[in-house]
């Protein structure tokens, strides 16, 4: 199970932290990976940190300015939003996948319940 946290609404340039907390399971097994949705738009991923070696992605929409991280001894991972953009606001998921890190929801084996960031301009 995983369980997402932290979003709220911020206006723009403002900073959010979310966090993504497992149960049930390790993240040391997993890739887990960041995802939004915005109301009439397809999932998209936003960044993935893989456990194997720690590599981390970002879209190209948050680069600079979004920082993923994690703590396997929280069984946490953490996504740092700064200089957030209207364009940022979303439902932002956490999902975790035991192959490798993708941009493909499907690839994802476990879903957590979502969070709503909102930035006002």
């Amino acid at each position: 199970q995983l369980q997402a946290s932290g979003g709220g609404l911020v206006q723009a340039g403002g900073s959010l932290r979310l966090s993504c907390a497992a149960s049930g399971f390790t993240f040391d097994d997993y890739a887990i990976g960041w995802f939004r949705q915005a109301p009439g738009k397809e999932r998209e991923g936003v960044s993935c940190i893989s456990s194997s070696d720690g590599s981390t992605y970002y879209a190209d929409s948050v680069k600079g300015r979004f920082t993923i991280s994690s703590d396997n001894a929280k069984n946490t991972v953490y996504l740092q939003m700064n200089s957030l953009k209207p364009e940022d606001t979303a439902v932002y998921y956490c999902a975790a996948d035991l192959n490798m890190c993708s941009w493909y929801p499907l690839d994802y084996d476990y879903w957590g319940q979502g969070t709503q960031v909102t930035v006002s301009s």
